[in-house]
């Protein structure tokens, strides 16, 4: 009975259109990944415009005038924080949160009109931007339309009153419900006019785990319909990665760096997150590894405050590190101010006059797109930890592919530090970033790194 069966099996298999089946082999790898990242992220370095702080004007029209000093700086993709109306009930502030959204169809007037708004993307496009708009598909305004034309698509308290994000005091804005097709179809709707109506790149989603996966993943395939779209998330969670977003939030590097700065950590506390980003994290995810955004900035406190004397070499490990770099708008001025939420605050940008933090940064965009292994995502190199014989303060690493290799070397401690290299892996000779000096290293070598100090290394292979 058993030869019988076996002998039978072949011909089930045909007869149900098993040839397929036979020649797939189950225990081959399959891609995770089934999205296809658009080629100009390869070496993108986001940046963050809050239009109500960007300028003293506060308008879109401002914002086009300084594109030319953002091309300067380098940086590609430029995120929009919400331009839509914002809602008046239950208000936060005089203006409210931008992430009060009142017509998701609509420009805030408080920025301008449509067509300055659709100035601002034309100019970025003609001069080499891509521009993506922050998309709050959790919540809307009290007063959104859509509250009174259907009270259905919103959840309920249990005495069924509309109610806004549970536990977070998001007192200003109301939840969707997201069983509702109607939701989907509105919000997905709104997606694709920006995108194909206006030429928007593609989105930065506002607690994008707060909204189904399945939607996001829809929405990918129907934007890249019209056209290569980037997605930004604002989630930590590998599944969003699958077939809807490009890049996701690194909220453990931020907090970890964070409590290093303070003296809470030393350098193996990044171990944990380096590990868990190549063991676990598919090799096309990118993670934004940022310093500060809108929220670590009005909530937890400036650059200096977070970070202190260690601000420059968590920069630089941001920007050259397994990471997608963000600037927020007002850093490469060197703004040390809370800025308001919840009203006009605009950002002083006379402070940048002698702020050598700005040159800092125009010079680590350089130094990412002239070394291919510290590119994003697929297109990067894995890190490789350095070994020494003094780990807790010297974070030292290697990037190398195709010729190009980069050594990362960083005292993550307010002491100065002098470390023994353990291993050959970072043998070899190269250029120092920012001075151009000839370096050579071999194993057994010493380094010297002061105080939050850091080095660069960088080798061609031409």
């Amino acid at each position: 009975m058993r030869k019988l069966a076996t002998a039978i099996a072949p011909l089930l298999l045909a007869a149900c259109g098993g040839d397929d089946l036979a020649t797939t082999d189950p225990w081959a790898p399959q891609s995770f990944v089934q999205i296809e990242n658009p080629e100009w992220s390869r070496d993108a370095v986001l940046y963050q415009i809050n239009t109500r702080h960007f300028t003293p004007e506060g308008t879109f029209a401002a914002a086009e005038q300084q594109l030319p000093r953002l091309r300067e700086l380098g940086v590609d993709i430029l995120w929009l924080m919400p331009i839509h109306p914002i809602g008046e009930v239950n208000r936060k502030g005089t203006l409210g949160s931008p992430y009060s959204v009142q017509d998701y169809y609509a420009v805030n007037p408080e920025f301008g009109t449509e067509e300055e708004f659709r100035s601002f993307v034309d100019a970025a496009h003609e001069q080499g931007f891509h521009v993506i708009l922050d998309l709050v598909a959790n919540h809307t305004a009290w007063d959104n339309q859509l509250a009174a034309d259907h009270p259905e698509w919103y959840e309920k308290t249990w005495e069924g009153d509309f109610r806004p994000t549970p536990w977070w005091d998001w007192s200003d804005i109301i939840d969707l419900d997201w069983s509702q097709p109607g939701v989907r179809e509105h919000v997905g709707g709104a997606m694709e006019y920006w995108v194909r109506e206006f030429g928007i790149d593609g989105y930065r989603a506002d607690v994008a785990g707060y909204v189904p996966v399945d939607f996001w993943e829809t929405m990918r395939t129907r934007l890249d319909a019209i056209r290569p779209v980037f997605m930004l998330g604002e989630v930590q969670q590998t599944a969003f990665h699958r077939a809807s977003f490009d890049a996701t939030y690194a909220w453990d590097w931020h907090h970890t760096s964070k409590a290093i700065a303070r003296g809470d950590g030393n350098a193996t506390s990044l171990f944990g997150y380096y590990a868990e980003n190549e063991s676990l994290w598919p090799r096309e995810a990118m993670r934004m590894t940022y310093i500060e955004n809108h929220d670590s900035n009005a909530w937890e406190g400036t650059i200096y405050e977070n970070y202190g004397p260690a601000l420059e070499a968590m920069t630089a490990l941001a920007f050259t590190g397994e990471g997608l770099p963000l600037i927020h708008n007002g850093m490469e001025a060197c703004n040390a101010k809370r800025l308001e939420f919840f009203e006009r605050d605009p950002i002083d940008w006379s402070q940048g006059d002698d702020c050598t933090y700005g040159a800092l940064l125009a010079d680590l965009i350089a130094f990412r797109d002239a070394n291919p292994a510290l590119h994003n995502g697929k297109w990067g190199a894995r890190m490789h930890q350095v070994v020494n014989d003094q780990p807790q303060q010297l974070f030292a690493w290697v990037r190398q592919q195709d010729g190009n290799k980069v050594v990362g070397l960083f005292n993550l401690s307010g002491n100065p530090v002098t470390a023994t290299l353990a291993d050959g892996l970072a043998a070899g000779s190269y250029s120092e970033f920012r001075t151009g000096e000839d370096v050579t290293l071999a194993e057994g070598d010493t380094v010297s790194l002061p105080a939050w100090g850091f080095r660069l290394l960088s080798r061609s292979s031409n």
